[in-house]
């Protein structure tokens, strides 16, 4: 073979793996005019704001025993970050036990959001027993509240009753469904 054939077959097998190696156009990925937010804040339930509910009741104490009755509710919250503070005004009627009354209360509120939709809190206030005998009593407990649609929520509580007079200290349970304005 001449110089000639044995320089030109070496060209080409050096050549020839480079051959198949060509310049690609760079990836290109579509950016959207109007891009989707991952992250909204407006998604989760606004606590801010009044509301407004109905509840079921159950009580029970040493002198009058185990009383049910209903009751409504009305009250404002503030939701920093995801810290609550909040008052509530309620009235629920009680029969059962020794003797059927109505019963009001004040109430503090302060909780954690937990979730978008679920909120856990500590409550403390006053109440007292509108029939006869008239009892006071320092009221402390907690709750929860978990919301369900836009302007609705459900919630359960606790309140423990300190009698401040009457000397009858009251446990207190209640489930009930608040609007939220």
């Amino acid at each position: 073979m001449s110089l000639f054939k044995k320089l030109t077959v070496a060209a080409l097998m050096t050549i020839a793996p480079l051959a198949g190696a060509q310049a690609a156009d760079a990836i290109a990925v579509p950016v959207a005019e109007n891009p989707v937010p991952i992250y909204d804040d407006d998604t989760g339930f606004d606590w801010n704001g009044f509301y407004a509910g109905v509840y079921g009741v159950g009580q029970l104490s040493p002198a009058w025993g185990t009383q049910y009755g209903i009751g409504i509710n009305a009250g404002v919250n503030a939701q920093f970050d995801f810290f609550l503070v909040g008052a509530e005004v309620a009235l629920h009627g009680l029969t059962g036990g020794a003797i059927s009354t109505t019963y009001g209360q004040v109430l503090g509120k302060a909780g954690v959001v937990i979730t978008d939709e679920v909120l856990l809190y500590a409550a403390a206030g006053y109440g007292i027993d509108l029939g006869a005998p008239v009892e006071e009593d320092l009221l402390v407990g907690a709750g929860v509240e978990m919301a369900v649609a836009e302007d609705f929520t459900v919630r359960a509580q606790y309140l423990h009753g300190f009698a401040l007079t009457g000397g009858n200290p009251k446990e207190q349970f209640t489930i009930g469904a608040n609007f939220h304005f």
